[in-house]
């Protein structure tokens, strides 16, 4: 696959279907690299102290919050919509906004998520495409 083939294919876009290629789960490394990337996230938010904003905002046990990361990622990459087959999901809009989110909280769950990309061994192209739509989604959890 060629770099525009696999930067088209790693396009991540709710609202479109295909058969033809693969998904960006697929690409990145289906169920298991998902929940490294889920899980590292967790870890460096725990972590670093340019999260500490954001941490605070999460209960003391991190183990559900990393499971519905990844569930829901899971999905959104074009995978199993684990996180939309649970009984007590809510829109992920919703599930924010009780959240006091503004710059500040939205720059570090970037820095987690794109720590959490490359340590994960993701390659350049695809952390690029990437963290372009989780740069889309985390502007709009913004509240404030």
């Amino acid at each position: 696959m060629s770099s525009s083939d696999t930067t088209a294919a790693l396009e991540v876009d709710a609202g479109t279907e295909t058969s033809t290629r693969p998904t960006p789960y697929q690409i990145i490394g289906g169920e298991i690299m998902v929940r490294r990337i889920a899980n590292r996230f967790y870890d460096i938010m725990d972590s670093v102290p340019e999260a500490a904003g954001i941490r605070a905002l999460h209960g003391r046990d991190l183990t559900a919050v990393r499971e519905r990361l990844f569930e829901f990622l899971s999905g959104w990459l074009g995978g199993p919509p684990l996180y939309f087959q649970r009984p007590d999901h809510k829109c992920i809009m919703s599930a924010h906004r009780p959240y006091a989110i503004g710059t500040a909280e939205r720059d570090a769950w970037m820095m987690c998520m794109r720590r959490a990309l490359e340590d994960t061994g993701q390659p350049a192209e695809y952390r690029a495409v990437l963290e372009e739509a989780f740069q889309r989604m985390a502007e709009a959890f913004r509240n404030r």
